[in-house]
């Protein structure tokens, strides 16, 4: 199989714990696109938090792109525009809110303000860390939520939050649901996954998805992986996961999408 796109999640997938792309990963990255192979970055991070890894990789050069917020934004790199783009509303994002306080599980969303939030917690800090973002602290995030936003994080406990994960899914069949880190409980639209808008960009440059290939390590990677005709996780993937890849690498510290590359893309 002559494979044509390789995506890419980046936390704890193509990047090391120290949150860099390593050299080997980069330079094999790098020839890969030469080669003809487009590189998407696709992660749950908003955008502006996955811009400096897409330069890194010089995605721009090779006229690709990152797909943010877990598929509901997919940007342009040569133009850094978005081309597709789909929203939460107001009273879904209020509802989400709602169950929230009522399962006692911190909860936010993003603005131009940076990362709204009501309480504080060290989950949060951890999505401050990662986004580079800045938590907008408010009395009341319904009074503050007053536009629509592309997603919400619900956060707590691992434990905690996987029950409250089967309780949402069960309740709310309108939303797209799935656990990115063990303490992200990450809310989409409906509709709305890596592998929908892997779909999209697929379609638009004549790929097969027997022609992609998904690496990835958690369950916000899961629709990619059993979407593209090679599906991969990082040997540090989530073990109730591992089983649905067709196969699995290296872990993100030990250059596991380097592996990828090697293997099936430029041999």
């Amino acid at each position: 199989m002559s494979y044509k796109m390789l995506v890419l999640d980046l936390d704890d997938t193509l990047l090391t714990d120290e949150h860099t792309i390593s050299e080997k990963n980069k330079e094999l990255l790098i020839k890969a696109q030469e080669r003809g192979v487009m590189v998407v970055l696709a992660s749950g991070r908003p955008t502006p938090a996955m811009v400096r890894y897409a330069k890194e990789l010089e995605l721009e050069r090779f006229g690709s792109y990152i797909i943010s917020f877990n598929g509901a934004v997919i940007t342009d790199m040569s133009s850094n525009e978005p081309i597709f783009e789909r929203s939460l509303t107001v009273d879904e994002i209020h509802s989400l809110h709602d169950f929230s306080l009522m399962h006692n599980v911190h909860i936010i969303t993003y603005s131009d303000k940076g990362i709204v939030a009501e309480s504080s917690s060290e989950y949060i800090d951890v999505e401050k860390q990662l986004t580079g973002m800045p938590i907008h602290l408010v009395p009341s995030f319904k009074e503050e939520v007053s536009r629509s936003a592309v997603k919400c994080i619900l956060l707590d406990d691992p434990a905690k939050l996987k029950k409250v994960e089967t309780v949402l899914k069960a309740e709310r069949k309108d939303l797209s649901v799935a656990i990115s880190k063990p303490f992200f409980l990450e809310v989409m639209p409906m509709g709305i996954d890596k592998a929908a808008s892997i779909d999209i960009l697929a379609q638009k440059h004549g790929i097969g998805r027997e022609q992609v290939v998904a690496v990835g390590n958690a369950g916000n990677d899961l629709s990619m992986i059993e979407y593209a005709g090679l599906g991969v996780w990082v040997d540090n993937v989530s073990p109730e996961l591992r089983h649905k890849a067709d196969y699995i690498v290296a872990s993100n510290n030990n250059d596991g999408v380097a592996e990828v590359v090697e293997k099936f893309l430029l041999n």
